[in-house]
């Protein structure tokens, strides 16, 4: 290979990729890499030619995609470049030294391995830039030069140095003046100003802006071209990568705060608890602590440094950020004085306006308060925020008065000046504009502030005194994020989550993150449980459940179903709803409302009457019922027979199709019927699949793939024509699972523990894995796995087996290809039965909870208020299911949001009590560059990782989207597999609810 060899004589500029032999300490560590030198000479930069003419705008996008990644990678190589020659290599041949080989190697660990492999791979996209024009192709050479064991290796190295590195810069900018001298003269020297932290952070964002890129240049990129399939893959190798960087970023980071705690405690006894093995911190984050006084007003406001671990939550002051111009350069981790810690369990959050009843003998203490207070008679305390429902109260008072007073008026018989029903209207309109002051300030205040109820020390008589503090959150979304952390970390200390889930790949070594799937509830059944379906992402959430009971008559056998309907707005899913049915049922549909793009689609001289989002019912006697989706009544809306009469396996909706698979092989196809939303059963169109019955039906884009025996067919939209291929080759097997993420498909079988993965596109088969499950864990006499169930949900491939045992397995979450490249997990809470079937719902927060709003406090006005991470029943849906008690407190948003529209038409200017612009936060309004990017979310480290991508305002409103979800199982019974003595009875019927973390 060229490049590999001595040093060029010519005194080109070369780059040795690999640490100075000169440097013992380091030799074995870097034995396994090569010294490789790279001239600009024999290998330019690549050069996109002249653009040729007759190229179609996509063509013309791309080559303008593919020369953003031209300059960013000669943007990154050049910044790298100056690390080693205008940092390094002076500190390295500075007499007298600066500072000692011993720190510096460690501070540039592994920069040069970096710049190597990134000068390779600038090699060879000079070579596929130079035939562009001819190949178009793009997405191999990522995969083949990002997906070698080096890269991950090397980054790996860097990315958990980091922590490290910056350490050492600062303690040698406090303690070595020459070398703070040295970076402040390399910062005024260079035409950016960018420090060297700015420069040393770029690695860490590479890969995020690599996927940005490449995502632009897929969504450009037509169905069929040579590149779609590579740059799909691409996308998968650069997403798992991007996420083992962060993983590890993030645990680096978090062992150095609890290390940073840990100094900074006096306690022996919470120090001790800190340097336990068994701490995770899952959340910490700079908050303002805000004190009020008896009116609501703001007394004081100071920064303090929260932390949540798994089992405690500590917040400590900030005393020390280090001088003003070591921290301009290098980011200073603050000293820490604990101020006070507790228990998880112990610590309650309280919303705003809630009641804080105390027991009576206990005593109830305000942060920040010297005094001791006890609550009122009606148990309530008003502070700060609190106190603004009473002002609504109030005004809402004094509206009745004037209204009263209004009509009074209008039965005066005489005329007098300035008492009139006129003169009354105005004070009534008047008083619901402050009313809708009121309102906004309340919601304004719900946004951003979080309230704790913290228990403190015992009084000197031996009762218990609580506080609550007031803290207020950078973003609404800070705050929806504490929220939900503290609930899972409640949930994840119960005993079926103490572990929830365990590794069997390396002996059950690996500890299980944070964000595993937590085993919220338990939903004992009365009746057998055999499918179900839940809403998609909305704002109500419902969860259907089906069964087929049997019972016994005089008259002989009579077989029926029954469904049962769930309401997810509470900490634990309600059951609403319960019918039976004359048939058993064998499969639900959730049918979302006809869209308007989808009405002018289909050119439809009228427009559908709106009836809502409805649930399609398949029986086993040919009949599908359809019925409305919020109506808990259960009132059906339409019952129709398909002409063969056979069971109805399978239902999935198309645009403005719903596709029945039949057990005679066949697929059934309804129109909707003309002006309006339900289904028209005299449109029944027959799509001939096999022999066998239709398993499964899964939605494609445009089209729908039917399952039949052991092949898949792909029936194109309206046109319904077919396209087969064989998906296993014994003609024995069954796919009785299809289930989508990305650019795949992962296929599951009627017989052995395999999946297989499935391009959508190409249909070229990319994966097959095989399930497997210690031995230990199997009931007697049960020797392979079987599948019984497939979900994807937030990133994880949830499988289901015929012995009760539930498997979740890493997948891509973006538009790449979800071939599965991490280790499994095997859950410790099983059912004694088959799993029947695994869904997964979820709950969108409204967008209006995410926007910042200007508060109207004062002081405090800049950090917010108290967020909304959820209001009413028809608007918190699962985050009830996250389940805390005081997510379902008394915020109620969407009341307010309607009392808001009430006031909204008035005439005349709104009265405001805000300026008309309101200030935004730093964070939102950093510009957008091409070297931004982060791997970060904002709750993981708001201080320095807010500069995300920020594209266009669609974009970013869809970055804001905040999703909460869980998964439900339903099988017979319930198992520990670590303890047979929790078993439950393996005849009853049991729901499991798994809540995932939120995702924003």
């Amino acid at each position: 290979m060229e490049g590999i060899g001595k040093v060029d004589a010519s005194g080109n500029e070369e780059f040795n990729c690999a640490f100075d032999s000169q440097c013992a300490d380091d030799t074995e560590e870097d034995s396994g890499y090569l010294d490789v030198t790279v001239s600009e000479l024999k290998h330019p930069p690549p050069q996109l030619s002249p653009m040729p003419e007759g190229l179609s705008s996509q063509q013309v996008v791309r080559r303008h995609i593919l020369g953003s990644i031209i300059q960013s990678e000669r943007s990154y190589l050049d910044s790298l470049k100056r690390i080693l020659l205008e940092y390094k290599k002076p500190l390295m041949e500075a007499e007298p030294r600066i500072l000692s080989l011993k720190k510096i190697q460690p501070i540039f660990y592994r920069l040069k391995e970096i710049l190597q492999c990134h000068s390779m791979f600038q090699i060879a996209l000079a070579s596929r830039v130079a035939e562009w024009d001819n190949t178009e192709k793009i997405g191999d050479l990522f995969v083949a030069s990002f997906s070698k064991s080096m890269v991950l290796d090397v980054y790996s190295d860097y990315v958990n140095n980091f922590t490290n590195a910056m350490a050492l810069i600062k303690k040698a900018c406090m303690s070595k003046p020459a070398f703070l001298e040295f970076l402040k003269k390399k910062q005024a020297a260079s035409t950016d100003r960018i420090t060297l932290y700015g420069l040393m952070v770029k690695p860490i964002q590479r890969f995020p802006q690599f996927i940005l890129l490449l995502q632009d240049m897929l969504k450009n990129t037509p169905v069929g071209h040579q590149d779609r399939l590579p740059l799909q893959l691409a996308l998968t190798e650069l997403e798992t990568l991007a996420e083992k960087l962060n993983e590890q970023k993030r645990l680096a980071e978090q062992l150095a705060e609890i290390q940073q705690l840990t100094r900074s405690v006096s306690d022996r006894n919470l120090s001790k608890q800190l340097n336990s093995d068994q701490k995770q911190l899952i959340l910490s984050e700079t908050l303002i602590e805000t004190v009020y006084g008896e009116k609501g007003q703001v007394l004081k406001s100071k920064e303090r440094k929260v932390f949540l671990l798994n089992d405690m939550l500590v917040c400590a002051n900030i005393n020390v950020k280090g001088p003003p111009d070591i921290s301009s350069l290098v980011p200073i981790g603050p000293k820490y004085a604990v101020k006070w810690s507790a228990p998880l369990l112990q610590v309650q959050v309280v919303e705003v306006g809630q009641e804080t009843p105390q027991r009576k003998d206990s005593i109830y203490q305000q942060s920040g308060s010297k005094r001791l207070s006890t609550t009122n008679s009606q148990g309530k305390l008003f502070l700060g925020p609190p106190r603004l429902y009473q002002d609504l109260q109030e005004l809402q008072h004094d509206l009745s008065v004037v209204e009263e007073v209004t009509l009074l008026v209008g039965t005066l018989q005489g005329s007098y000046q300035n008492l009139n029903t006129t003169v009354g209207q105005d004070w009534c309109m008047a008083l619901q504009r402050l009313i809708r002051i009121k309102e906004d300030e309340i919601q304004c205040a719900n946004k951003c502030r979080l309230r704790l109820m913290v228990p403190g020390k015992p009084d000197k008589s031996g009762r218990p005194v609580s506080f609550t503090v007031v803290f207020s959150t950078p973003s609404p979304i800070s705050k929806i994020s504490w929220v939900n952390r503290l609930h899972l970390a409640k949930i994840a200390l119960s005993e079926e989550n103490l572990p929830g889930w365990v590794c069997v790949e390396d002996d059950e070594k690996t500890k299980p993150p944070f964000w595993c799937p937590l085993l919220a509830c338990r939903l004992p059944r009365a009746m057998s449980v055999s499918s179900g379906t839940g809403c998609p992402p909305s704002h109500v959430c419902f969860l259907f459940v089906v069964s087929s009971t049997a019972q016994v008559a005089s008259g002989g056998d009579d077989s029926h179903g029954q469904v049962e309907i769930f309401s997810l707005n509470r900490p634990t899913p309600r059951s609403v709803k319960s019918f039976s049915l004359g048939s058993p049922v064998l499969c639900l549909e959730y049918i979302t409302e006809p869209s308007t793009d989808e009405e002018l689609k289909t050119q439809t001289s009228e427009v559908p009457s709106k009836i809502g989002n409805t649930i399609c019912v398949g029986l086993l006697d040919g009949n599908i019922l359809v019925y409305g989706s919020v109506d808990t009544a259960a009132q059906c809306l339409l019952t129709f027979c398909n002409p063969e009469g056979c069971p109805v396996l399978c239902l999935k909706q198309s645009a403005n199709f719903l596709f029945a698979g039949l057990s005679n092989g066949k697929v059934a196809v309804y129109n909707r019927k003309s002006g309006e939303g339900l289904w028209d059963p005299d449109s029944c169109r027959h799509v001939v699949i096999g022999c066998a019955p239709v398993l499964k039906l899964l939605q494609i884009d445009e089209c729908v793939w039917a399952s039949c025996a052991n092949q898949v067919s792909v029936i194109e939209g309206s046109s319904l024509r077919t396209q087969s291929f064989e998906v296993h080759p014994d003609p024995m097997v069954s796919v009785t699972h299809m289930v989508r993420a990305g650019g795949g498909v992962w296929m599951a079988f009627s017989a052995g523990s395999s999946l297989r993965l499935f391009h959508t596109e190409t249909l070229e088969h990319l994966q097959e894995i095989n399930i497997s499950t210690p031995s230990a864990y199997f009931s007697p006499g049960q020797k392979t796995v079987c599948v019984t169930s497939l979900l994807i949900c937030q990133g994880l491939l949830w499988v289901g087996t015929a012995q009760g045992i539930i498997v979740t397995l890493p997948v891509p979450r973006l538009e790449g290809i979800p071939k599965i490249t991490g280790k499994g997990m095997t859950s410790l809470n099983a059912h004694n039965g088959p799993v029947e079937f695994l869904i997964a719902t979820s709950s969108i927060l409204s967008q209006d909870f995410l926007k910042r709003d200007s508060a109207v406090e004062g002081g405090d006005s800049s950090s917010g208020a108290e967020d909304k991470e959820a209001t009413d029943s028809s608007q918190e849906s699962l985050q009830q299911v996250d389940g805390s008690p005081q997510v379902e407190a008394k915020s109620k948003g969407v009341l307010l949001q309607y009392h808001l529209r009430s006031t909204s038409q008035l005439p005349g200017k709104l009265l405001t009590a805000r300026p008309e612009e309101s200030s935004v936060s730093t964070q939102d309004s950093l510009a957008h560059t091409l070297e931004d990017g982060s791997i970060y979310e904002l709750s993981d480290d708001p201080e320095v990782w807010v500069k995300g991508p920020g594209p266009s305002s669609k974009e970013a409103a869809r970055r804001e989207k905040v999703t909460s979800a869980a998964v439900i199982s339903g099988g017979k019974g319930f198992r520990r597999l670590a303890n047979s003595s929790s078993s439950s009875d393996s005849s009853e019927n049991m729901l499991m609810v798994w809540q995932l973390p939120i995702t924003v």
